[in-house]
């Protein structure tokens, strides 16, 4: 019987990804990073994959980068989903330079040079990320001085440079989002070990604290009106949601194929023969792979209409956070059915699939998580700015 099958990769070969593989319950178990797994993962070209040629990268589109990342969150989803942070970093960067915007060219030296780029945008309270922030952004001389509490900081143990915003309230009429990017060696902040979770636990996205860590104006990469959005945010939401849509999809490939090999293997007195002849089990498996079907064209054609620069204008969003939504919920119907014919050994935890079934319930977290992703393409469907005011109160 024919599977979903992995897309081969330039970056990662097979013998590396099964040892990936063989390490990532050992993490998951002792909430530990994957720290070999970035070892061995360097010396690849996996982290310099999205970075232009002629900066010493691998010039993948977005689309490339998708499969990769998809190859790799089949046997090791945190290394995929912690990794994502940086690469997409990588991406904004090459995608902005594409589209005529050179500055963010330093990042894309400095990416190719072994610097590590995190996301630490997540905040409590706040459910417009990017857009709006609770962190507090100090104008002083040569730069800003940040204050505030950031959360879901993936690749916290490694990370060399923080991307971070906060709001500038000078002027109370007209607050700005200052966008920077902190290095490690900054004084002023703190890190605070809260990662402790349901899934994705390799990635150790643990708290940053700022106490005021100042950021030079060389490190300083947008600063925009409260609330407003411009090339450098949408290229942040293509590669972040693209990337994120891609983990699940490969965590939904992975399933499928264990669902398959337990079906073929699975027994039952009543039966005859294995598990797969049970009609229902045959119903389960078409759905799932129709899950994965349709997602994969839906994340590909979105990824590749990115990469190729095509014109859906103000529908950009839409697109973007649909398709990281529907791979998302797709990728837990297929986790649950694997599950479900998994007849009860997926609930024990050396079986692959317990660890399976937590990590792809991360995957609504993410922005846009399911609330704002229906709030963002309900308001463009609706021809509503997404900036109105106010929201619902």
């Amino acid at each position: 019987m024919a599977t979903a099958t992995t897309t081969p990769t330039s970056t990662i070969q097979d013998d590396l990804l099964e040892r990936l593989a063989q390490r990532a319950a050992g993490y998951d178990r002792e909430n530990h990073f994957f720290d070999e797994d970035f070892a061995d993962i360097k010396n690849t070209d996996y982290l310099k994959m999205a970075i232009p040629e002629e900066f010493g990268g691998k010039g993948f589109t977005a689309a490339e980068v998708a499969r990769e990342t998809q190859h790799l969150a089949e046997r090791a989803p945190a290394d995929a989903l912690a990794l994502n942070m940086h690469i997409y970093w990588m991406g904004v960067a090459a995608d902005m330079r594409r589209m005529g915007d050179s500055s963010l060219d330093w990042m894309l030296r400095e990416g190719a040079e072994g610097e590590i780029f995190a996301a630490g945008h997540g905040e409590t309270g706040n459910d417009l990320p990017l857009f709006l922030s609770t962190a507090r952004a100090e104008p002083v001389d040569g730069g800003y001085r940040f204050y505030g509490r950031k959360m879901f900081g993936s690749l916290t143990p490694v990370w060399t440079r923080l991307g971070v915003h906060g709001m500038d309230t000078t002027d109370p009429e007209a607050p700005k989002v200052v966008h920077a990017f902190m290095p490690r060696d900054t004084e002023g902040y703190e890190i605070k070990e809260t990662w402790d979770t349901l899934g994705m636990r390799a990635t150790r996205s643990d708290d940053t604290i700022l106490n005021g860590a100042f950021v030079p104006d060389r490190y300083i990469a947008r600063i925009l009106p409260a609330g407003t959005p411009d090339l450098f945010i949408l290229c942040i939401f293509a590669r972040a949601e693209i990337g994120f849509g891609a983990v699940y999809l490969g965590i939904a490939r992975r399933a499928l194929q264990l669902a398959v090999e337990t079906a073929h293997k699975r027994t039952s007195v009543a039966l005859t023969r294995s598990m797969a002849y049970n009609p229902e089990v045959q119903h389960l498996v078409a759905s799932m792979r129709m899950d994965v079907e349709i997602t994969t064209a839906l994340l590909d054609r979105v990824a590749a209409d990115w990469s190729e620069g095509v014109d859906y204008g103000n529908d950009w969003p839409l697109k973007l956070v649909t398709a990281k939504h529907v791979a998302v919920e797709a990728a837990k119907r297929v986790v649950d059915g694997a599950m479900a014919i998994s007849g009860g050994a997926g609930m024990f935890r050396p079986n692959e699939l317990e660890r399976l079934y937590r990590d792809v319930r991360c995957g609504g977290f993410h922005p846009a998580n399911t609330l704002l992703a229906h709030e963002i393409v309900g308001k463009i469907a609706l021809g509503i700015d997404l900036g109105e005011q106010p929201r619902w109160g």
